[in-house]
């Protein structure tokens, strides 16, 4: 007589944000043998940020490729993959790093597909670290979500925490649309209480990740390296007397305008936050689609708390440029709150 073992579910234990983008693209490797991750360093060295670390020891040399320093060459080298089959999972080192490889992506990424009539899908991932606070020079700091959320043909996802690391990215790299990955750098080395198994909402989903009691509130609505401070700034907001709800948009494209409307119309006001530079950022997209769906709803007028509209400034000023708690919650004060 047979017996079957099942093994229970793994316990949630202090994992960052790293270790869970490393296990989501090993699980990935296991599960497919089309997967192969390739990118500048990402073999033996295992990424800048050691993202890839351990896979070419496991998988070779050959699921795990080291790249020149070419990144047209990288993605045009994806494209050529994907046509054959495959599901490459490219990574630019930096964020400012992917704009040579922009005319592969906009020209025959993001366009295969409809070109094809929908025959030729091109499953391919692009990992991208992206965002401020870690001290970099320009070229290492770069928001850059809107040229790629403007773009047709592309799905842009931002994970906020561990759990959306791990989860968004497996459903990336399973995706048949190609889906451009931004990984919040500076969240890297955040820890939460994790395991592969947590449930996760799909591609396309937001999340409401806090919500505000009865009582005089606004909604935030954030994604990527802005959620930690959006969370924090709402329980400082308690101080103020304001409650405030917090929407975790996960994916820019698809956009869940679902999730995003609801929130809003509970409260009546909306503060978008993100680091990228304002004028003509993703921010302005979603102030506008929710004046024109909540616009009998709204209280006030929805605001932007954004990078301001410059380069990247130097390490010592970037605290100055990017979202914090004192200028969210100077935000939340202008939205109109009746006496």
């Amino acid at each position: 007589m047979s017996t079957t073992t099942i093994e229970a579910p793994a316990a949630p234990k202090a994992t960052t944000l790293a270790q869970a983008l490393n296990t989501a693209l090993r699980d990935s490797l296991r599960a497919d043998p089309s997967v192969h991750v390739l990118g500048e360093d990402v073999g033996a060295l295992g990424g800048v940020f050691r993202i890839t670390d351990g896979l070419a020891a496991e998988f070779g040399a050959d699921r795990c490729l080291d790249t020149p320093l070419a990144e047209a060459g990288i993605l045009g080298t994806a494209v050529g993959m994907a046509m054959y089959g495959l599901r490459p999972v490219v990574e630019m080192q930096f964020d400012a790093f992917a704009y040579p490889a922009f005319e592969q992506l906009v020209s025959h990424v993001s366009r295969m597909r409809n070109r094809t009539a929908g025959r030729m899908p091109l499953p391919i991932t692009i990992r991208i670290p992206y965002g401020g606070g870690i001290g970099g020079v320009e070229h290492h700091s770069d928001s850059s979500e809107a040229y790629y959320a403007h773009t047709p043909g592309l799905h842009v996802v931002a994970p906020g925490s561990v759990a959306d690391a791990y989860g968004l990215l497996r459903a990336a790299i399973a995706s048949d649309d190609p889906v451009v990955f931004l990984e919040p750098k500076r969240l890297y080395w955040s820890k939460a209480d994790w395991s592969p198994e947590t449930a996760v909402p799909p591609l396309g989903r937001a999340a409401v990740v806090r919500t505000a009691p009865p009582g005089p509130s606004a909604t935030l609505i954030t994604y990527g390296p802005s959620l930690p401070v959006c969370l924090e700034a709402a329980e400082a907001a308690r101080a103020e007397g304001w409650e405030l709800s917090v929407v975790d948009l996960r994916s820019l494209v698809p956009f869940d305008d679902e999730t995003v409307c609801a929130a809003v119309r509970a409260s009546g006001r909306a503060l978008v936050v993100h680091e990228a530079a304002g004028f003509g950022g993703v921010g302005a997209e979603i102030a506008a689609r929710i004046s024109e769906r909540c616009f009998h709803h709204l209280a006030a007028p929805v605001l932007r708390v954004t990078g301001f509209d410059i380069p990247y400034p130097p390490p010592m000023l970037e605290r100055h440029h990017l979202p914090s708690v004192d200028r969210i919650l100077d935000a939340v004060a202008r939205l109109q709150w009746e006496q």
